[in-house]
């Protein structure tokens, strides 16, 4: 009968996991995202959409990875501007930090103006095995318990 109650509860748990929205499931991940104008525009958000107010940032250089280049916090919006360096094209980094939560963007600066800008948020693979590890934690508790109950 233990392992009838087991499996029930296994069974039950990766029911919650896999039904459970995302956003839920992954309490207050980080949205960023950039808009290229005249300066560089951050815009930082929880997923829910809450604007990450007060969030530090800190603006890395190409070729300098220890040393910010420039540090900063986002206004009430969620929002950060700056204006990369003309003289030093290739990838800047914007790290953006709040309470424990935060992100990275890369920002792919040539002498003509920003090309490409990578980063930000989980790709479709991470959240996948986010969810798989959560899943088999849970088999692994169910289980483990179990064997105490014997």
């Amino acid at each position: 009968m233990d392992s009838v109650r087991a499996l029930t509860l296994i069974v039950t748990m990766a029911f919650l996991v896999l039904a459970m929205p995302a956003e839920v499931a992954l309490g207050h991940g980080v949205e960023l995202s950039v808009a290229p104008h005249e300066s560089i525009e951050v815009n930082a958000a929880y997923e829910a959409g809450e604007p990450m107010a007060g969030a530090q940032v800190a603006v890395f250089a190409p070729g300098e990875p220890a040393e910010p280049w420039l540090r900063g916090s986002v206004d009430e919006e969620g929002r950060f501007f700056f204006v990369p360096d003309s003289d030093r094209p290739g990838t800047w980094e914007v790290q953006v930090r709040q309470a424990g939560h935060g992100g990275i963007v890369r920002i792919e600066v040539e002498p003509a103006g920003v090309v490409e800008v990578t980063g930000g948020g989980l790709t479709p693979l991470q959240k996948a095995l986010m969810a798989a590890c959560v899943l088999w934690g849970s088999i692994g508790t169910a289980l483990y318990f179990k064997r105490r109950a014997v």
